[in-house]
């Protein structure tokens, strides 16, 4: 092993490193200079110039690996890829024990597939084979550390053991920082990445790479961080082809086609062989449904390395997050076909064949990956999900297995499986479809788990489920730290794209397939089928807000407004817009032809094509649907004044009041007032504004609505009855308010209205059915209505939910199972006993049961 070597030289190691970087300093030759200029060539990507300047100088410095080597990295940057080996392969003749010259030569015969070669040369940089010459330079040392990644050297011991001292030693030298910061990237450890790389921004601000790789490392998580990154890059260096390809990636994802082919152009045009332009180039094509475009784009990647195993890696990565994995997986392994042992290739087929629901060899190449390369975020964060999920239940029913914790799974998962079988009955039977197999639901009771399970990493907040065909993943309840959201619209939201996704082959955009999961959660109007429905987004005021101002976006560009919105409330709208579009069209031209479009996009028609075949041209479709929407958003509330007033008068209590006495139906106005009035107790003053409200805009449909304000109102005023409307308008209208299903709940218990407690327990147990007190006046109500069985499973329910006074509840079912005859009354009587043993109703119970005397249960 290299460890306990690298251990041993460790000092030695340090002591000549600060020896040469204090002579490298000191050190100011004409030669270093000139050698210091022509690497910030290379940076600013000036690369004909470095190659003239290099070509110069190599002949009046032929002692300095320097100038060869630089040749031979700048003509690979153009896509000299022939002209680089010839010129790393002479230069490596002249320097055989330069690391940097090996290595290089190296990457250069790969690049041409000249892999046998590669492997030749490689073998004296092999640490077991390193003796004594595992240390150097500091830039010799940083080309050892690549070159022992290749051989599988535990990455942790690269970074602290090579890395580290070398950047020490040397902390002007670019390449410790790039080298470090790029392990992070290709081990899947972007906080590390984005660490490093920040750094190394700092240290060298007009760095181009240094940005890239600040770029890369904020890919996953920060739009607008990538974006302000890439623009340093550019600034820095504009023909940046790693730069020009993470744009190309970014537009891709974001659908926004025309820009990924502007920027692949950008990219080749600096170098026409790049193999991941082309390979970025096939993906577009196949998106597009053009096999030849595809083919050709393919054989130009292939150009100079006909098995190089990252083209298919690359083309199958960016088709599954189309979430078409099982193109992306066949090509997955046509790259494992080319090397075997190609981890980037392995670790993406697992991750796909788990989406697919093929779990056993998933979980295997995981192993595997996990076992190769310790380092891989990815594959150790599966590797410990999947012990999580053994410990999960399976549920199954005709359509579907659910996979839950087990605790979980015995308080609702048979709601969960009702439920899901309901909205299979209506959405196959709506969309004309027939599904073969099972649908695989999992459902994480840890936030944590559900990100890794669905993305492979941590993260992933605000996200409440995933669809990846007959996958769906998604939070339970207990996972959203807080938050509330009615897990039944999750579910029917997440089955439709089940639905979709089938009947279009995974080929749709993500607007559309968003958009019908969200108008088919308002058409199935929640649980109880109230006429007005109250699952899906609705007009919100900041909505509207949004639609009049400047954040609608034409539905040509609405893929795009997923991916990188601005705030949490601009997610929501490209949801809600999303579902308006797909209503528009819908009403306007009707459902069959929406089916259509489907139909279309399943045999590889692009989205455009397909809307104009049915519905209208994209250009047309844009312009009328903007007007629509705006005519919805001015309908909202028509007689209220919606203009926002100025900071400055909501800052000043008096000024908000003169305002708001001039602006009488304005809506911050009334609100406000409102608000304050509550804040002051003054609850009859409080009735006036949000009156108004509520009759100016009869549809709010938040939880924190004027309907629940003034449901305070009359709580505190005791005025019950105006309190029970304005709470039943209240869940009649949203799908996510639990304080006020609760408190629904308490009104109907003390009225005795046992019908309106099941009705609003049944409310709440779709938001979160963790909850004792609502499964306890389900039980008292089924038990007083003489409903046995019903009452017996909402005890047992709650007291798996740990209640207050737990003796109570055990005693109740004991008195509930007597009467049927079931033994198990013995078992919850002492359960009863053991929580309060002098209890004398349980007692008696016990006393009976053992004198097999029958009791009836007396009224709770």
């Amino acid at each position: 092993m290299i460890a306990p070597f690298i251990s041993r030289i460790l000092p030695r190691l340090r002591a000549r490193l600060g020896g040469l970087a204090g002579a490298l300093c000191a050190a100011g030759s004409l030669g270093a200079a000139e050698i210091g200029e022509a690497r910030q060539l290379f940076v600013r990507g000036e690369y004909e110039k470095v190659i003239a300047t290099a070509t110069a100088e190599m002949r009046t410095h032929a002692a300095e690996v320097e100038w060869p080597l630089l040749l031979g990295l700048a003509q690979g940057e153009l896509g000299r890829y022939a002209e680089a080996r010839t010129t790393l392969a002479a230069t490596l003749e002249r320097f055989p024990f330069s690391p940097q010259a090996r290595l290089a030569a190296v990457h250069a015969l790969r690049a041409v597939g000249a892999l046998k070669e590669a492997k030749q040369e490689l073998g004296p940089l092999d640490p077991q084979r390193g003796g004594g010459r595992m240390y150097g330079t500091a830039a010799e040392i940083v080309a050892r550390g690549r070159a022992a990644l290749l051989f599988g050297t535990d990455p942790k011991i690269i970074l602290e053991q090579l890395y580290d001292p070398a950047r020490k030693a040397q902390p002007d030298l670019r390449d410790s920082w790039l080298a470090s910061g790029d392990l992070a990237l290709e081990k899947g450890d972007s906080a590390l990445a984005a660490r490093t790389f920040a750094a190394a921004v700092k240290k060298f601000p007009e760095d181009a790479d240094a940005w890239f790789g600040l770029a890369r490392a904020y890919a996953p998580n920060d739009g607008d961080a990538v974006k302000a990154a890439l623009e340093k890059v550019f600034a820095f260096n504009e023909r940046h082809v790693g730069g020009w390809l993470l744009v190309a990636e970014n537009q891709i994802d974001a659908e926004n086609y025309p820009e990924a082919e502007k920027a692949l152009a950008t990219a080749l045009k600096t170098n026409p062989n790049r193999p991941e332009a082309h390979a970025l180039r096939a993906v577009l094509a196949n998106l597009r449904a053009d096999p030849k475009g595809e083919a050709a784009a393919l054989a130009a990647a292939r150009n100079f390395w006909p098995t190089n195993p990252a083209v298919p890696q690359l083309v199958g990565r960016k088709l599954s997050q189309k979430y078409r994995f099982e193109e992306g997986a066949a090509l997955q392994r046509e790259a494992l076909k080319y090397d075997a042992q190609y981890l980037p290739a392995k670790a993406q087929l697992a991750q796909d064949l788990l989406r697919l629901g093929r779990n056993d060899e998933g979980w295997k190449l995981a192993d595997e990956v996990q076992q190769a390369d310790p380092y891989d975020v990815v594959a150790f964060n599966l590797t410990t999900l999947r012990d999580a999920l053994a410990k999960f239940r399976t549920l199954t029913s005709e359509h579907f297995a659910v996979r839950m914790e087990p605790r979980e799974a015995d308080i609702y998962g048979a709601d969960v499986l009702a439920l899901l079988e309901r909205a299979h009955a209506t959405l196959t039977k709506k969309y004309g479809l027939t599904l073969d197999e099972r649908t695989v639901v999992e459902i994480f009771p840890d936030q944590k788990d559900f990100a890794i399970r669905t993305f492979g990493l941590p993260g992933g907040v605000g996200y409440l489920g995933v669809c990846f065909g007959r996958v769906i993943t998604a939070n339970s309840p207990a996972a959203l730290g807080g938050a509330t959201a009615n897990w039944e619209a999750v579910l029917w939201h997440e089955f439709a794209h089940v639905v979709t996704l089938t009947m279009t082959k995974n080929k749709m955009p993500r607007w559309l397939s968003e958009g019908i999961s969200v108008y088919e959660e308002r058409q199935a109007r929640g649980r109880d089928g109230n006429s007005s429905g109250n699952w899906g987004e609705r007009m919100k005021p900041r909505y509207r807000a949004m639609i009049l101002g400047e954040d609608l976006v034409p539905i040509s560009k609405l893929s795009a407004a997923f991916m990188q919105p601005k705030t949490p409330a601009h997610l929501g709208f490209a949801y809600y817009e999303s579902s308006l579009v797909v209503e528009w069209l819908i009403q306007r031209w009707g459902f069959e032809k929406m089916k259509r479009v489907l139909a279309d996009l399943a045999r590889g028609v692009e989205m455009n094509a397909a809307l104009a075949a049915h519905f209208a041209p994209i250009g047309k479709l844009d312009a009328e649907f903007a007007a629509h929407a705006q005519q919805l958003a001015k309908a909202t509330g028509p007689k209220l004044d919606w203009t926002a007033p100025p900071g400055a008068v909501l800052a000043n209590e008096t000024k908000a009041q003169e305002w708001a006495a001039a602006n009488p139906n304005n809506f911050t106005a009334l609100l406000e007032t409102a608000k304050a009035k509550l804040a002051a107790k003054q609850w009859q003053d409080a009735k006036a504004p949000l009156l108004k409200l509520t009759a100016l805009w009869p549809e709010q449909h938040d939880s924190e609505s004027a309907y629940a304000l003034l449901a305070k109102v009359h709580r505190e005023l005791g005025e019950t009855d105006a309190e029970l409307a304005m709470l039943n308008k209240v869940v009649t209208l949203c799908d996510d308010a639990p304080e006020a299903c609760a408190r629904l709940i308490e009104l109907a218990a003390a009225r005795k209205d046992w019908r309106a407690v099941l009705a609003n327990a049944e409310r709440f147990a779709a938001i979160n059915p963790l909850t004792p007190a609502p499964h306890r006046f389900a039980a008292e109500a089924h038990e007083t209505l003489g409903e046995t069985t019903a009452a017996i499973a909402s005890y047992r329910t709650l007291l798996r939910l740990d209640p207050p006074n737990p003796a109570e509840f055990h005693y109740r079912l004991a008195r509930l199972l007597h009467t049927t005859g079931d033994a198990a009354a013995k078992r919850e009587v002492l359960l009863a006993l053991e929580e309060t043993p002098r209890f004398r109703a349980a007692l008696d119970l016990l006393l009976a049961i053992d004198e097999g005397k029958p009791r009836k249960p007396a009224r709770p």
